[in-house]
């Protein structure tokens, strides 16, 4: 079953399903995605990634959503777009949206991230109807994927898109059938903010393990900022850096170094008794 469709989307995890979608052979009449950001000392322009997915697929790319108006589209895609699409754009254009999560938990901008964070065991992918509200709308398809106890956001997140782009283009192929309410207590997925990447060595460990595996945690240790990378459940070796008993660290990167094994960052700190991460 061939369709005309708009995408919307913007970052690298919205690409995959639009080349799928292509490779499947839908007509992709337009792409809309965020406008160009200034990136580095030079102040250059740099497109979205699902831009430079389009322009490389030499399909049309649009900054503005009510673009997609009296073009004759069959149906929109929306993956990861980060914009509210208005009302009278829906009433002309029916839309689906891959959600990263199973909903109605985990709403919003971060669902991934807090799925891991709250320490959920499973999340999922739901093909939804898009409706003007945040992630209301009534759902398709749901495909359940675990969460493993040492999985990364990055690799998480990985796998959900190669299930979800696998879910979208199958069920494209064929009429999309009458979507079921969502069910259950909804839970809002909050974008992550920069506070709460800072470790509290106060926290219970498992706790901590879950923020390293987020990506982006850090401490301090002499008043200067270290990232964690890479961390483990597991007893410290003695004489090790103390932080909090039962997680072993792995992968550091002090403030103006690159990342190091932690092992080097101790040897070269050259720690006190006392001493500890802040």
């Amino acid at each position: 079953m061939r369709r005309r469709l708009a995408y919307f989307g913007t970052p690298a995890m919205a690409v995959p399903p639009l080349r799928a979608l292509v490779d499947a052979g839908h007509d992709v009449a337009l792409v809309v995605t965020r406008v160009d950001k200034r990136r580095g000392r030079g102040g250059e322009l740099s497109p979205s990634p699902v831009k430079a997915a389009a322009l490389e697929l030499g399909l049309p790319v649009s900054h503005e959503v009510d673009d997609v108006l009296g073009k004759g589209i069959d149906l929109g895609v929306v993956v990861a777009f980060g914009q509210l699409i208005r009302p009278h754009v829906l009433a002309e254009v029916p839309m689906v949206n891959l959600h990263f999560s199973l909903l109605p938990r985990w709403r919003g901008a971060a669902p991934v991230e807090r799925a891991l964070l709250a320490g959920d065991t499973e999340t999922g992918v739901c093909l939804m109807q898009l409706e003007e509200g945040l992630d209301t709308g009534p759902v398709f398809d749901t495909v359940h994927v675990p969460i493993g106890p040492h999985v990364t956001a990055a690799e998480l997140r990985a796998q959900l898109v190669e299930v979800g782009t696998r879910q979208l283009v199958g069920a494209l192929a064929a009429p999309l059938g009458e979507p079921q309410p969502q069910q259950g207590e909804p839970v809002y997925a909050a974008k992550i903010r920069p506070e709460e990447l800072r470790i509290d060595w106060s926290r219970p460990v498992a706790e901590i393990d879950r923020l390293v595996r987020l990506g982006g945690a850090w401490t301090t240790f002499r008043g200067k900022r270290v990232k964690v990378h890479a961390a483990e459940l597991g007893d410290a070796p003695a004489g090790a850096l103390p932080a909090t008993p039962g997680l072993v660290l792995h992968t550091v990167q002090p403030e103006g170094k690159g990342p190091m094994p932690f092992a080097d960052f101790a040897r070269g700190a050259r720690p006190q008794p006392d001493e500890h991460f802040e």
